[in-house]
């Protein structure tokens, strides 16, 4: 912890001490409001933005700035998506191939509308229109990471200076509209069509091979163990995987390299396959949940308490309007798109929960909404497995083809 020339730095260690402090925050807070419980708010975006909140008002107050050390922040994501690999199962793919090219192909479709929208609306302010290409796929189903790495793109090839904080504050804007909105939706939709869940009383697989056999949930400190290995595993994998594809000229979070990774060890190791713990690969394992609900909660909760508002408040008026005709857009294709091209069904129904996270947030923001709705109203194999691959795999895919072409066109 530093404190100079106005500035309060939280290091890494604290920055997570606080995230975790964030997450029983939300977790209180949403036991306690209404709203928040009725309408499946994540836990560490009810936290996150309130402590986020407190901090901008101790910077308009006394003008001191806090900033944190995110490293272990991006640490955790990548856990994440480790531990989504290491639980898909291409069986379950492939059972689900239909809904995921579906889903594909209108998360793509959608991502065009957006810059179209951001685009036009920019327009109408006297904006350039890479201002509302900003706004768009590059920030919003982009997320952060893609706004700060093509901002300075923009800022050379446009002369927009501002291209950062533009990117910045439509990918924080949209990650809160982003949270609020995925729990409403699945729950409009669940009440209409009266919709029930296969796994009424799970929350993940693992919970339901165990009710299930009857067994319990209690893992030792070896299973855990094991399964932190896995992880490492395949994060080493990731990397490797990563450093290649940067060589080929594609740039790709890492997350979604170690992603991929999980998804090829775990279906190509034979359940026979010796290992040196002794145990077989621990894909769906009480411990690999346990690990990806803490990785996922401590990761959202970071990233929204360190939001840093007062820098907004200059761009507030046209990024608004952007990201309510945004906010619109994704209301509309998510009801009356992805709802009935899914199948009409409680999976269905997840998906819209995770497809409002990722289509103005991030993928985080998605998993938090459709987990969120999963410990209400049940479990959706179907949601967890193909919602992680188009968002965390293919928009990535997607976005580095889209925003170069729109550039183009500019």
């Amino acid at each position: 912890m530093e404190f100079e020339n106005g500035i309060l730095h939280l290091g890494s260690f604290f920055a997570v001490t606080l995230g975790i402090v964030v997450l029983f925050i939300g977790r209180r807070l949403n036991q306690v409001v209404g709203f928040l419980k009725e309408f499946s708010i994540p836990e560490p975006v009810s936290g996150g933005i309130l402590v986020s909140t407190l901090i901008a008002l101790l910077y308009a107050t006394t003008s001191i700035e806090v900033t944190f050390d995110l490293f272990a922040r991006d640490i955790l994501l990548v856990y994440f998506f480790t531990t989504i690999g290491i639980n898909a199962s291409l069986k379950d793919l492939f059972k689900g191939g239909k809904p995921l090219i579906v889903l594909l192909a209108i998360t793509i479709f959608f991502m065009v509308m957006q810059n179209v929208v951001g685009i036009s609306v920019a327009s109408l302010f006297g904006l350039e229109p890479v201002f509302g290409l900003l706004s768009g796929s590059i920030s919003l189903i982009g997320g952060h990471g893609t706004a700060i790495a093509w901002a300075p793109r923009v800022a050379d090839e446009f002369g927009l200076q501002s291209a950062m904080e533009i990117g910045i504050a439509s990918a924080t804007f949209g990650l809160i509209l982003a949270s609020l909105m995925g729990g409403p939706i699945a729950k409009f939709l669940i009440k209409r069509h009266n919709l029930v869940s296969d796994h009424k009383d799970a929350t993940s697989p693992t919970n339901s091979v165990e009710q299930a056999q009857g067994t319990s949930s209690r893992m030792t400190s070896f299973e855990f163990l094991d399964a932190i290995l896995a992880i490492h595993i395949c994060i080493v994998v990731g990397a490797v995987l990563n450093e290649a594809v940067s060589e080929m000229g594609l740039q790709l979070p890492l997350f979604v390299s170690c992603l991929f990774a999980g998804i090829v060890i775990t279906n190509l190791i034979p359940d026979s396959y010796p290992r040196l713990t002794g145990t077989k690969w621990p894909t769906r394992t009480a411990a690999i949940d346990l690990i990806a609900e803490i990785a996922l909660g401590t990761f959202l909760a970071m990233s929204l308490m360190s939001m840093q508002l007062w820098t907004l408040i200059d761009l507030a008026g046209p990024i608004f309007a952007i990201l309510a005709m945004q906010f619109l857009l994704a209301v509309v294709i998510n009801i009356f798109v992805v709802f009935p091209a899914m199948g009409k069904t409680y999976d269905a129904a997840v998906v819209c929960a995770g497809f409002g996270g990722i289509s103005l947030g991030s993928t985080p923001t998605a998993m938090a909404n459709m987990s969120a709705v999963s410990h209400k109203y049940g479990y959706s194999a179907q949601a967890f497995i193909i919602v992680p691959l188009v968002c965390a795999f293919f928009i990535d895919l997607a976005n580095a083809l889209i925003i170069p072409y729109f550039m183009g066109m500019m």
